[in-house]
């Protein structure tokens, strides 16, 4: 959705001030990784309008990490986005690439720059072929696009550093906005009052498009001077007079930082002129809530609940051509971003009527989509996260771990557990503990309501309901007493297969979907958002069976042999199972009473 459109719609009933985040795009893969967890757990905690990702301009790979991040907070994260895009080093091919990418992702909203001179220069100089002005960029995009971006500009309440002549600063951005610009996202700032008499200016040169004034949290006393001198700020004298005193303890610096930024938003937003505030974040995590904290910004518990109401058990993906996606198979339930990669191909039709598509379609995409590693960790981060496992206890206690919030991931999960696996939770224990290594959980829900805050998803008023369900590495000499014991039994469903892809099943057609979730709700449809199905199971193993690959040769290069062969062992002496417990109204542990006693 247009940024403007979002917000009119928002302050349409309410009179809350809004806020979003702005992130820039690290320098290293783990930072990216690093980056997605932050961006995700922020927005779980404020509900921003939206965020923004700021533009690499070194062309080739940064550049591509730029749209990287964008096309994911987009599909998988479902956050409304805005990209930057600058004239620096960008030649005409390269604008036009990532636009398309942007488009493609679902992205509708661009914040369009001249950019800064590149740090080895000392002067701004266009690109053959590009932009000299971000006017002209702004004319480029809405000539190629129309209305489909919505486009920002930034503005300069201090002036810009490069220009001499006051009067022209107001003289250009009225020249952006002319062009097509939508909305302006100002420079960092810390003298209010001048900022307030800068809107007045504004809106009496005929500038009417709303100005987000962006606010940047101050952290430390050394990045806090830094940052101003780098677009020539000026600065109170009474931010002077608080922070210098204490500029060489941070903790106290942030606290008394965070007390001036909250006076500086709160006079802003008495002035009338602003209604949203836009935080530079730099990545960080904790200045920007305590500054929304104090403000009394961040939401109840109770909006959170009412803003995901929509949700299904996975965050609903922005990216147009997912729009008709309802259903996931439960496989990739800690891995969203392999997931949505794997099927980020498929057109709006393979998912018919909300449902999921058909799996054997060619438009199920291979690992290769996925980037060149399936761990999101890297090699360094892997090992200080899992240290080196030599026998299957420490398999068994790193997944213990993880189970009671002492890991935030293993190599095949992702993202932390929630407390849904809190009934479960000794059961699960003790199968590790027998070398029974759980992958993957559900338990059996039976009519609890929608707004449940565990269980609960999708609109109000309804009840969700889930069958238990249990994958889970079983020693392959078990497997046998597994297969007799599940013989006819129609109410607990297996599919459990190997490295070498040797498939064994009880379920009586195991080419259709099986719902293990589903929710009903007044006035509308049965929803069931996640299945087990044959066919992406069997690719769900081939990425499983993949990662412990990886994550043997990230040990084998640290030289820990005794934990690579632990590794070989796991992969050829076990299998991968799933079992379905169908008795959704059963509250007993039937898949735990039946592994405990193979």
């Amino acid at each position: 959705m247009h940024i403007t459109e979002k917000l009119d719609k928002y302050h349409e009933t309410s009179n809350k001030i809004t806020f979003s985040f702005e992130y820039f795009v690290p320098k290293t893969t783990q930072g990216v990784q690093n980056l997605y967890d932050r961006m995700d757990r922020m927005y779980e905690a404020s509900l921003p309008q939206f965020i923004d990702i700021t533009w690499n301009a070194g062309g080739g790979r940064l550049s591509q990490m730029s749209t990287e991040l964008v096309a994911t907070s987009q599909s998988v994260l479902g956050l409304e986005t805005c990209m930057h895009l600058t004239c620096t080093n960008m030649p005409l091919q390269q604008i036009d690439d990532a636009l398309e990418s942007a488009y493609n992702s679902g992205c509708q909203n661009i914040l369009a720059l001249r950019g800064d001179p590149p740090r080895d220069s000392q002067e701004w100089t266009p690109v053959e072929g590009g932009f000299h002005y971000a006017k002209d960029l702004v004319s480029y995009i809405k000539k190629k696009y129309g209305n489909h971006f919505q486009i920002g500009v930034a503005g300069y309440p201090e002036g810009h550093p490069e220009e001499t002549i006051s009067s022209n600063n107001l003289k250009f951005l009225k020249e952006k906005v002319d062009a097509g610009a939508n909305f302006i996202i100002t420079q960092m700032f810390y003298d209010t009052d001048n900022f307030i008499q800068w809107c007045k200016e504004v809106r009496a040169y005929g500038i009417d498009v709303p100005i987000i004034p962006g606010i940047m949290p101050i952290t430390t006393y050394a990045a806090f001077l830094r940052r101003a001198s780098w677009g020539s700020i000026s600065i109170p004298e009474e931010f002077m007079t608080r922070l210098e005193p204490i500029k060489d303890d941070d903790e106290l610096v942030r606290e008394v930082g965070t007390q001036l930024v909250v006076k500086m938003c709160q006079k802003l937003i008495d002035s009338g002129y602003i209604n949203h505030l836009h935080l530079y974040t730099m990545n960080l995590e904790k200045a920007p809530l305590m500054i929304l904290e104090r403000l009394g910004l961040l939401p109840t518990e109770g909006e959170v609940i009412s803003q995901n109401a929509s949700n299904f058990p996975w965050r609903k993906s922005l990216n147009p051509s997912r729009k008709n996606e309802v259903v996931r198979p439960i496989f990739w339930k800690h891995r969203p971003y392999s997931y949505v990669a794997r099927t980020s191909q498929w057109a709006v039709d393979e998912f018919p009527n909300g449902r999921f598509g058909d799996s054997s379609s060619p438009a199920f995409g291979g690992l290769d989509l996925c980037g060149s590693q399936l761990i999101r960790q890297s090699p360094k981060k892997s090992l200080e996260l899992w240290s080196t496992p030599k026998t299957f206890n420490d398999i068994a206690l790193l997944i213990n771990n993880y189970l009671t919030g002492k890991l935030v991931c293993l190599p095949w999960s992702d993202i932390p557990l929630n407390h849904e696996v809190d009934s479960m939770l000794h059961n699960l224990l003790h199968l590790n503990n027998k070398l029974i290594f759980t992958i993957n959980s559900q338990p059996q829900i039976n009519g609890i309501r929608s707004n449940d805050k565990i269980h609960g998803w999708g609109p109000k008023d309804g009840y969700v309901y889930q069958k238990q369900y249990l994958e889970f590495l079983l020693p392959k000499v078990k497997l046998p007493n597994l297969e007799k014991s599940l013989e006819g039994n129609e109410m607990m469903t297996y599919f459990a297969v190997d490295l070498n892809g040797n498939l064994t099943s009880n379920h009586p057609d195991g080419s259709r979907a099986n719902a293990v979730t589903w929710g009903i709700f007044p006035g509308r449809e049965v929803l069931q958002p996640t299945i087990v199905e044959k066919v992406s199971f069997l690719a769900w193993k081939e990425e499983f069976y993949r990662i412990i690959e990886e994550w043997k040769l990230t040990l084998k290069d640290y030289n820990a042999l005794e934990s690579v062969a632990l590794l070989d062992s796991l992969a050829h002496d076990y299998v991968l199972v799933n079992i379905v417990d169908n008795d959704f109204v059963s509250e007993e542990d039937k898949i735990y009473e039946l592994l405990i006693n193979l």
